[in-house]
């Protein structure tokens, strides 16, 4: 019955004999701990949903466009159904067509 804000600061607990806070001082007198964890979480989530997970999906469907099966292929349309915003982000950047045959 641990509150998940205690139970991150016992992982997060350094040992006791080093000298000085882990963080500034300048951070933690505007900050507490607490806001600096949830922050944290918020930008390690966001960037998991908006950057890595989207550019894993780009770089699996070039890879497996022409190989996917019926269920592999429906996965992958329910990630990117799931991570629409970050797959909207990197469209403008990817080009996947095919290069073709050159000049004729």
């Amino acid at each position: 019955g641990q509150d998940p804000v205690s139970a991150l600061r016992g992982i997060l607990d350094f040992d006791q004999s080093l000298e000085g806070p882990v963080l500034p001082d300048a951070i933690t007198n505007v900050v507490s701990v607490d806001a600096l964890l949830v922050i944290a979480a918020y930008v390690l989530l966001g960037g998991l949903y908006l950057v890595v997970v989207p550019l894993a999906l780009y770089f699996w469907m070039n890879k497996r466009w022409h190989q996917m099966g019926k269920v592999e292929r429906l996965g992958i349309y329910g990630m990117v159904f799931l991570f629409f915003p970050g797959m909207i982000l990197f469209a403008p950047f990817l080009n996947f067509r095919l290069q073709g045959q050159g000049e004729v």
